[in-house]
């Protein structure tokens, strides 16, 4: 497996966890609910309200589906990164947390309302938290291990033009 490959999946692991685990205790925290309920929700994106109440393959399904999705934005950024990197390797913390917000919108103003999801009117407060976790456990994340797939590879090449 290529290094770039790796970092991939480490980055995309690494952000999807996060976000999962932040969007599991901030539920919880609001209404006492376990995880099952963000998976049906996640789910009822592909398959409407089926997922409601459906089986345990509607969780299993919106498990896989948020974890296609975080690997979907890092390799958004993965490829991205090249082109800002000048920008990004000084500024690698405003870059994760500004990618974390562009995650969010296309999130939210794409692929949710193209989705069979029908979502509940956002509030300030929604908006506000649900932006800071992707901002903090999607982009930042995904940010920081591009940022050091890259240092590395340059410096390997480099190291390899001085043998």
């Amino acid at each position: 497996m290529s290094k770039r490959s790796s970092s991939i999946i480490k980055a995309g692991l690494v952000a999807g966890t996060l976000d999962i685990c932040a969007a599991i205790i901030s539920v919880y925290a609001r209404s006492g609910k376990g995880p099952e309920v963000i998976f049906r929700y996640i789910s009822r994106g592909a398959f409407g309200d089926d997922a409601r109440t459906g089986g345990m393959a509607y969780v299993v399904a919106g498990l896989l589906f948020h974890y296609i999705i975080a690997f979907a934005f890092t390799i958004l950024f993965f490829m991205l990164y090249p082109k800002i990197r000048q920008w990004a390797s000084k500024y690698i913390i405003a870059t994760g947390l500004v990618y974390g917000a562009v995650v969010w919108c296309i999130m939210n103003l794409i692929i949710v309302p193209s989705s069979r999801i029908t979502p509940a009117p956002p509030t300030v407060d929604s908006v506000i938290r649900e932006m800071l976790i992707l901002m903090c456990c999607i982009g930042l994340p995904i940010a920081i291990i591009a940022k050091k797939h890259y240092h590395e590879r340059d410096h390997s090449t480099i190291r390899s033009h001085h043998l």
